[in-house]
């Protein structure tokens, strides 16, 4: 049958209207072996390969049939083998293996895409899967991204009670063709054909295969707030991450919270890696093959992004975000509420439709009357019988059991209601049902809303465990008061930010203090890591040898002060001009250099140690200033006489290149000891911050006492290489052994504690903001209880508040901050 496979191959190829070279290009096959296949001389005929280019050539189902069938007979005429025409069995959806592990719309006609989906032809479904090897650096790092994804987002699930007692009844609709594309573009058909309308009814159960039934692999998600959309995401995602439904080519669905985009400065692809390396750090770049995988994964295909929360873009974004999706021919899956949506892809100057691209749409349906009856009963642990409370609640029509039906359509509202109403809880759910206190449905919806913290937050039992494990000691018993006041400051600061956010990230948090408050904070922090170096040298000369009180104490001051000032200066001017915004960091020091690391590119070393030469040239003149100040002070100089002056100027040049040549050097050889984090450090909030911790201590090891060698020797270098110019200059051991311990201790605490991420999360969340009320002293066991309390939600590396409905609620209960 060989000589059956190439003439059918041609034939489909030139009904196509591609060239072997354009194939090729489809296809990833060679050209060479496309024209080997065609003739009959290639004896090694693979179903993946002859898959991959039916993908690509677009046939009917009967052709792929007739392809099935010609294969089969193929297989008879030789042994099967490893490699052989049976040695790749994967085949998956739209394949032409036809056996069982053919999915929706493969050969065998094997089921619908979906409750109530029509199967599109077999190539549509297959379109979108990249072309990869099976294996190497890139392959490794989609399948571990697979797997941690599924990991997470199936604690995620269990934390969001999703499946006690069962999964909520969301059910979906197909949305009017007014703002979709035409069904003969989301199937990806050829010009000509006829294209059947798309039915997307149904419930959760089966989203998987409702989308791997898309041709385009584009979906859009409506539905109104609280509907359910960010849940039925997460649902997705585990369905196509499935073992039994994901194979090694099919791309790895990531939920991206898409209302932090800002599309006007940031490139889709381009914001993708970013979220990519903050959430899964051992994506970053690094010395390791994989380190570099996050912009390939993402550039090459192995992405399937799925936006949530469209609606919670800024107005003005929106429509230059779909803009945007709409250059790309990424598949995607796209969340919102129907009229964000709907706006977003009408034109505001001649009302012209512009929808997302070869996108299919659904609506999210509300929950119905005897939805609520079956699920809450069970939800709730109470009695099923028909005098039960919430049979007695939801039973009736009446008006306010009528505008309770109405509020509780949603599953948020669902949510909150067995929270408050829920198994152990005094509360009878009848009174829900009182027209005198609860005249309206914004009545309802805001009783549920300021219940949920005393509720969640009544005293738990010592033994109580957490999700992580029980507590060690006593549980935090935060009182409801305490709760609210907290959770209100953190709302408070993502809505009044320049444009609403939704991430609570551990090290924008202390970003809710004043500029000058956090510079000011900056400066006295850096004098202390300065100031105490000094006292102590000074206090261990006074053991063995003279007191100089006075001198220790004023040179200390004089040499803190400069180092306060100038750092107070740097940060401010970099929250001003360039963002004071220290990222995370996603690299570990490693030491020992292991057989997988590589060679950092020389470019990362120029740009790290170039802005520290800066920030040490400053340093330098800025400790010099201070030190001439406390000499004219305590020496009773003159600060216009010209030798001050000239001591001045040189004391500045000699101070301000020898710490700019040390921290240059040092902090720029310490790059080349980073490391990506490993893949068991996928990022949560609290691993990402140990993580980060631990980062901070290692480099201070390294940086102390190489900062504290580089000055000592760097000024005897420096000191005599312009001692000819500026002579003489004198540079004694003592000096040497003093001025590099202080440099090295002073300048590497103030680094630590002052410009990295953890450091600003310990001054600002750990101290400020706890002295001054607004967050408790354990920030971060508080978010973490928050969390496995349901008031807060986990994203990557962030906490989210569990809706956005909450966020506003406690945005806005109370009185502001003062």
């Amino acid at each position: 049958m060989a000589d059956e496979l190439g003439p059918l191959l041609r034939e489909l190829r030139e009904r196509a209207g591609l060239s072997q070279l354009r194939l090729e290009e489809r296809s990833g096959v060679s050209a060479t072996h496309i024209s080997r296949l065609e003739t009959g001389k290639s004896r090694n005929v693979r179903r993946d390969t002859v898959n991959r280019l039916l993908d690509a050539m677009d046939p009917t189902t009967e052709d792929r049939r007739r392809m099935a069938s010609v294969l089969t007979e193929l297989d008879g005429d030789r042994p099967a083998g490893p490699g052989g025409p049976d040695g790749d069995r994967s085949a998956g959806p739209g394949g032409v293996d036809g056996g069982r592990s053919a999915g929706p719309g493969g050969v065998d006609g094997g089921g619908p895409a979906g409750p109530g989906a029509s199967t599109p032809p077999p190539a549509e479904i297959r379109r979108r899967r990249p072309v990869r090897p099976a294996s190497g650096p890139l392959s490794e790092a989609a399948d571990q991204l697979a797997a941690e994804t599924r990991r997470r987002w199936q604690r995620e699930e269990e934390q969001r009670l999703v499946l006690d007692p069962y999964p909520l009844p969301v059910r979906r609709r197909s949305v009017s063709a007014t703002i979709t594309d035409l069904d003969a573009n989301i199937r990806r058909l050829p010009p000509g054909a006829v294209a059947a309308p798309l039915d997307l009814s149904g419930d959760q159960h089966g989203i998987g295969d409702l989308y791997r039934g898309i041709g385009s692999g584009r979906l859009v998600v409506l539905g109104q707030a609280g509907s359910g959309k960010s849940v039925l995401a997460m649902r997705l995602v585990l369905d196509l991450l499935q073992d039994d439904g994901r194979t090694g080519a099919d791309p790895v669905p990531v939920i991206f919270d898409i209302g932090s985009w800002d599309p006007t400065a940031h490139t889709l692809r381009g914001w993708l890696t970013g979220r990519l390396l903050r959430d899964h750090p051992y994506l970053a770049g690094g010395s390791s093959p994989v380190g570099a995988a996050a912009a390939a994964l993402v550039d090459d295909g192995h992405i399937l992004p799925v936006l949530d929360g469209f609606d919670e873009m800024a107005e003005g974004l929106r429509r230059r975000a779909l803009e945007e999706l709409n250059r790309t021919s990424l598949p995607l899956v796209l969340t919102s509420r129907p009229d964000e949506y709907a706006a977003a892809v009408r034109s505001a100057t001649d009302g012209t439709v512009t929808p997302l691209k070869w996108a299919a749409a659904v609506e999210l349906a509300e929950i119905t009357p005897a939805d609520l009856l079956e699920y809450m009963p069970r939800a709730t642990r109470s009695p099923l019988a028909a005098d039960g409370p919430w049979d007695r609640t939801l039973r009736g029509r009446t008006d306010p059991e009528v505008r309770l039906h109405r509020v509780l359509s949603t599953p948020l509202m669902v949510f909150l209601a067995r929270t408050v109403y829920g198994e152990g809880k005094v509360r009878d759910p009848g009174e829900l049902t009182d027209g005198s206190r609860f005249p309206t449905e914004d009545s309802l919806r805001r009783h549920l809303l300021a219940a949920f913290v005393p509720t969640v937050y009544r005293p738990r039992a010592a033994e109580e465990p957490t999700a992580d494990g029980p507590h060690r000691g006593r549980p935090p018993q935060w009182t409801p008061e305490h709760a609210q006041r907290w959770l209100g400051h953190l709302a408070r600061d993502l809505v009044r930010a320049g444009r609403e956010r939704q991430d609570i990230a551990w090290w924008r948090i202390g970003h809710s203090l004043s500029t000058s408050t956090r510079a000011l904070a900056v400066a006295a922090v850096s004098a202390l890591c300065v100031a105490l170096p000094v006292w102590l040298a000074e206090a261990l000369i006074a053991v063995f040898g003279e007191v100089r009180f006075v001198a220790a104490v004023t040179e200390g001051a004089a040499l803190g002060l400069g180092a306060g000032i100038t750092a107070g200066v740097l940060y401010a001017g970099m929250a001003t001009f360039g963002g004071s915004v220290f990222a995370p960091s996603r690299v570990r020091l490693r030491l020992r250099r292991g057989p997988g690391a590589g060679r950092r590119p020389a470019r990362t070393f120029a740009a790290r140690s170039g802005a520290m030469v800066l920030a040490g040239l400053a340093m330098g003149v800025g400790v010099s200033c201070t030190l001439t100040l406390q000499r004219v002070l305590y020496h009773d100089w003159s600060f216009t006489s010209a030798e001050v002056l000239r001591v001045l100027a040189t004391d500045a040049l000699l101070l301000g290149l020898i710490f700019g040549m040390a921290f240059g050097a040092v902090f720029g050889l310490t790059a080349m000891l980073e490391a990506p984090l490993d893949v068991s450090s996928a990022a949560t909030p609290g691993s990402l911050l140990a993580a980060n911790r631990r980062t901070v201590r290692a480099q201070l090891c390294v940086t102390v006492p190489a900062l504290a060698l580089a000055i000592a020797f760097g000024g005897g270098l420096v000191c005599g290489l312009l001692d000819p110019l500026l002579g003489p200059l004198v540079w004694l051991p003592q000096d040497a052994v003093v001025i590099g311990t202080v440099g090295g201790i002073g300048g590497g605490l103030s680094y630590a504690l002052c410009f990295t991420a953890w450091g600003q999360w310990l001054i600002f969340v750990r101290l400020l903001l706890p002295l001054q009320g607004r967050l408790p002293w354990r920030t971060d066991v508080f978010l973490r209880d928050a969390y496995h309390r349901g008031v807060l939600r986990r994203t990557g590396a962030v906490y989210q508040f569990r809706h956005v409905h909450l966020q506003h609620h406690f945005a806005h209960a109370g009185d502001p901050e003062g």
